[in-house]
């Protein structure tokens, strides 16, 4: 069904032009059928889609001509908005964890804590490892970087180093992101 062009698409349109809206003189047209009507007029487009009581819609407007199809306008918005939240639905949002190390952890903390690691590597989520130094530990800080070390060459399997252990200010940091992003 024909719909008033005024009241189907807002201004800054970010779908297509409908109708009286489309403003070149020519368009390739392609029928309610799917068939190409080829290069036609767009007067005589706008009157076979009011003839067959559909849109007419802006399929490809960076083309010369454009390409228009005879539609039901309603039906195709509800089609792209379909196609983007399938799109969403696909798409894997990372987020980062984080682990907290000690300067002297010890062994069964850093497996513990190592383990951890890698169920969120290999889920797809990058982590960062703190490691924090607290009053006098600031003079152990070759001591922390082992630890940072030795995470790296334990989680050599399943991540790779996005971010180089690096001191800043009373905390050294560490970022593993998963290895097959």
């Amino acid at each position: 069904m024909a719909q008033n062009s005024t009241d189907n698409v807002r201004k800054g349109n970010d779908i297509a032009r409908v109708n009286e809206q489309i403003l070149s003189n020519q368009v390739r047209l392609i029928l309610a059928n799917g068939n190409n009507a080829g290069v036609v007029s767009i007067k005589e487009a706008l009157r076979q889609a009011a003839e067959e009581g559909l849109d007419l819609v802006e399929i490809s407007p960076n083309v010369n001509p454009p390409v228009c199809k005879i539609i039901d306008f309603g039906k195709y918005k509800y089609e792209l908005q379909k196609k983007k939240a399938e799109a969403k639905k696909k798409q894997k949002v990372v987020e980062v964890k984080e682990i907290k190390f000690t300067a002297n952890i010890g062994d069964n903390d850093y497996e513990v804590k190592l383990r951890a690691a890698k169920r969120f590597l290999e889920h797809g989520d990058k982590v960062k490892f703190t490691l924090r130094f607290r009053g006098r530990e600031m003079s152990y800080t070759e001591q922390g970087m082992s630890v940072l070390n030795r995470a790296k060459e334990d989680l050599a399997t399943v991540g790779k180093v996005e971010q180089e252990p690096r001191l800043d200010g009373r905390q050294m940091a560490m970022l593993v992101g998963p290895k097959g992003a």
